[in-house]
């Protein structure tokens, strides 16, 4: 049946920023669909809080708290899911971030913190894993969490824009030099109804303006970016690699203009 081509039944991911938002939804999805997850992040009891839930699926949660700032720590949890598990298949690179700021307000260490945070311990993530893939798995998948504001422009997101336009090339590129074994892709969403979005969607003249200029006219959940994501891991995308997918209501603009005056 075409719906076992989404199953990852006795698979192992690595998850970070999987204590909420995408990352939580993620974990869950990929477990409801068969694979065991590590998850990560700074908050241990928000990971305690998604191992519970991964559990009424009958599948296991390895929590480890980590600093997801430092690539040191990321490139640890490959080896990691592996002393727990016995194998790695799957990892997703979702932490990242960067708040929003004027261009002249930029500095360049503001800039370099978010590409080391959003790129460069993403890419320590997946230099570590890609050896433990191929030895307990024998190939697998990659995928990284990206943003709109990697392609569309949009006033005081210089760092985090750049940052993330920067992880959407790393995919193609990465893909490109792992393939045919290890295939890569990402996911680049729109406005998803999350806590990094709630102080936004909380404010009904805010909350508005994005659905309006949204042209589904809608935010998106969670469960949007977990169902693209299980489909981009699994035998279901098993034909593509070094693409992006972008869940974002159809944007082909900003939906939110940030008030920055002009020079």
């Amino acid at each position: 049946m075409i719906l076992d081509r989404f199953r990852i039944d006795g698979q192992v991911a690595v998850v970070t920023g999987a204590g909420r938002g995408l990352g939580r939804a993620i974990a869950v999805a990929f477990a409801e669909a068969g694979a065991d997850v590590l998850i990560a992040s700074r908050t241990e009891s928000e990971l305690k809080d998604v191992a519970e839930q991964v559990a009424t699926t009958g599948r296991h949660a390895h929590v480890v708290p980590a600093d997801l700032r430092d690539p040191a720590a990321a490139a640890a949890l490959a080896g990691a899911a592996v002393e727990r598990f016995g194998r790695l298949d799957i990892v997703v690179n979702n932490v990242g971030g960067a708040l929003p700021c004027p261009l002249l307000d930029t500095t360049p260490e503001m800039l370099s913190e978010a590409f080391t945070f959003n790129v460069v311990n993403a890419h320590a993530l997946v230099r570590a894993a890609v050896p433990h893939i191929l030895a307990t798995a024998g190939g697998g998948s990659v995928l990284n969490i990206t943003s709109t504001m990697g392609r569309l422009p949009g006033r005081a997101f210089a760092a985090y824009g750049t940052a993330k336009a920067a992880l959407a090339h790393y995919t193609r590129l990465a893909a490109l030099d792992l393939n045919p074994r290890i295939r890569v892709n990402a996911i680049a969403p729109g406005s998803i109804r999350t806590s990094a979005l709630e102080i936004v969607a909380a404010n009904d003249a805010m909350r508005g303006e994005l659905e309006a200029k949204t042209p589904l006219h809608t935010l998106g959940a969670p469960e949007d970016i977990a169902a693209a994501a299980l489909y981009l891991v699994s035998p279901a995308g098993g034909y593509l690699t070094g693409k992006v997918l972008e869940p974002d209501g159809g944007l082909i603009s900003p939906n939110l203009d940030l008030p920055i005056p002009d020079l």
